[in-house]
């Protein structure tokens, strides 16, 4: 095994590795960035290392310094976590050029099935069911066109290296597929330095289901039951569980040979997931991430095993500790991505200081975090605050579980995905297991606010009232002859030291854009500005342009999402003044319509 193991990554990724690393008794390595001097995360580890700027692309990336920084500090080893240089084939061969362990695949696994169109084509090989679509790339918009006659409509246009929802775009009709093509290509150009997209048809309302397999050097292959991330907005997943509340023992076996043989068909070595579209009894292969997946920990919390230290047995050339005979799953489990974001504002990105913090606690709670009070949830960053993980005999007590852990759980800076996540396991089609498509349609194309629920939490947020100044709910308590009371008190949020978390914002449109002005003393009540900060990445109208209500101005990326500007009223457009690839703060007035 191992003595000393860098983890090239941040936040609650790279405690969680920490923590098994500690218990293996294994030295840890972290890196920082500038932005992260001041993390959790940096003073977890037994020694960390500054290197570079905050921006991704000058730091997390840099997989030369990191790489130089393993040998500076005499790692044998490097995890990857999730995201960054998590699925970088690059990154794995230099690693091995450095004489450095890659706690991951092989390059070769890894650049198979790192382009989707590669990855179909060596599924259908393997006898692993896929979508109907092409297995090439898709050059132009008139092959296009063509290509999804033949299919049929609808169609997704998906960049060959895409993942997380990024360079997915659809095309419910043939009106839409122009649209849907070029954004799919600007993503993938932007996410990952590729523009290559293909075709497929596009499963309206399937489940995703996937599944998790290991595999070792000594040739043994198994899979650990499936987890279900079918509650999504715009792709990316809020809540993930495991049992699936819709898969029958028949697919789940059949799944589960089918990932096998899909590990087997590229010479799998890690953890892996197969990820797969399910509609009914049948099943479509959609990718394989090579990677450990954020949503992992519900599979540790049902099988009895700690993913991350399999890797590192694997990595080190030692067999798994387990078989597929002992592969047990027992119980349910959720998880909820505390993510920084305001579900009734359109999933808004919501990057703040964290003024207050507190985490749920008893029996079956798992909090997988990288923050405290005081932590900075930075816009250039995904905007996770950390996972809440429950688990319990079945899915009902689990969900009654998580929705405990939600009471207690305390978030005051920033607007979290806490009041969702107790409004979703409150709903009927949640609770008989449904995915909530619709729902959560309706949530990430308007801004609508969620039901009340039955009562504020400790630390929570009152009810908003338009136009009214932002509350914070403190609870305190008093005695009265010898019998204690909780009192909740409402206190304005300007005297509480902080914002309330789902405060009332400035209307916004259908399409995400500031509808107003930004209330600041000067700014006309014709401006438009921007929701948060972030960088411009197109301009879609020009000075003199004539609009109505709702069409988009320009698109702004913060957090890792794209986030639409639109005007709030019909006019004329005056006063432009942003370009693509301009930073913008929040509030900032980008355009006049009169």
């Amino acid at each position: 095994m191992f003595s000393k193991v860098l983890v090239a990554n941040r936040g609650e990724i790279a405690i969680r590795v920490f923590r098994t690393l500690r218990e293996l008794g294994i030295g840890s390595v972290g890196v920082y960035s500038e932005v992260d001097r001041d993390a959790p995360f940096v003073s977890y580890a037994d020694e960390a290392y500054l290197i570079g700027p905050g921006p991704a692309a000058e730091s997390y990336l840099k997989y030369e310094v990191i790489i130089e920084t393993a040998r500076r500090a005499g790692a044998q080893a490097i995890h990857p976590g999730y995201g960054f240089l998590a699925e970088n084939a690059t990154f794995a061969r230099a690693c091995a050029d450095a004489g450095i362990v890659f706690v991951g695949p092989s390059p070769e696994a890894i650049d198979a099935m790192g382009s989707k169109i590669e990855a179909r084509a060596l599924m259908d090989a393997a006898g692993v069911p896929i979508v109907p679509g092409v297995t090439d790339p898709v050059d132009t918009v008139d092959d296009a066109r063509s290509i999804a006659e033949d299919i049929g409509y609808p169609v997704a246009v998906k960049a060959a290296a895409g993942g997380g929802g990024k360079g997915f775009r659809v095309a419910l009709t043939p009106a839409d597929l122009e649209d849907a093509f070029e954004g799919a290509r600007r993503e993938a150009e932007k996410f990952f330095a590729d523009t290559v997209v293909y075709l497929e048809r596009y499963l309206p309302h399937p489940r995703h289901v996937e599944i998790q397999i290991l595999a070792d050097g000594a040739g043994n292959c198994i899979w650990l039951g499936e987890r279900d991330c079918s509650v999504q907005r715009r792709h990316q997943k809020l809540v993930e569980e495991t049992p699936s509340p819709v898969v029958s023992e028949d697919l789940r076996q059949r799944m589960g040979a089918a990932s096998v043989r899909a590990a087997r068909a590229v010479d799998y070595v890690s953890a892996g997931t197969l990820e797969y579209l399910v509609s009914g009894e049948d099943f479509f292969f959609l990718e394989m991430n090579t990677r450990i997946q954020v949503e992992h920990t519900v599979t540790e919390m049902v099988v009895g095993v700690d993913l991350i230290r399999e890797q590192l047995r694997i990595a080190a050339g030692e067999p798994m500790s387990l078989t597929q005979d002992e592969v047990r799953p027992r119980g349910h489990a959720f998880e909820c991505r505390i993510n920084a974001e305001d579900a009734t504002k359109r999933f808004l990105p919501s990057p703040a200081l964290i003024t207050a913090y507190r985490e749920p606690t008893g029996p079956g709670i798992r909090v997988d975090s990288g923050v405290r009070a005081g932590t900075q949830i930075a816009e250039i960053y995904d905007p996770m605050v950390a996972k809440l993980i429950v688990w319990d005999v079945d899915r009902e007590t689990a969900r009654r579980r998580m929705l405990r852990a939600l009471d207690e759980y305390v978030v005051e800076g920033p607007a979290t995905l806490i009041p969702f996540h107790k409004w979703l396991f409150r709903l009927e089609e949640f609770i008989a297991g449904g995915a909530c498509h619709d729902q959560l349609a309706r949530l990430a194309e308007t801004a609508t606010p969620l039901p009340d629920p039955p009562s504020a939490p400790m630390g929570g947020s009152a009810p908003a009232v338009e136009g009214a100044e932002p509350e914070v709910v403190r609870e305190v308590i008093a005695e009265v002859d010898g019998r204690r009371f909780g009192v909740r008190l409402r206190i304005p949020a300007s005297q509480a030291g902080g914002t309330a978390p789902g405060a009332p914002a400035k209307r916004k449109t259908r399409s995400g854009g500031h509808s107003t002005a930004s209330g600041k003393p000067g700014q006309p009540t014709e401006a438009v500005t921007t929701p948060m900060q972030g960088t411009v990445l197109r301009v879609l109208v020009a000075e003199g342009q004539e609009v109505v209500e709702g069409d988009v101005l320009c698109i702004v990326e913060a957090m890792k999402m794209e986030n639409e500007v639109a005007a709030h009223r019909a006019g004329v457009v005056r006063s432009l003044s942003v370009a693509e690839g301009q930073s913008v703060d929040a509030d900032q007035v980008i355009a006049i319509v009169d």
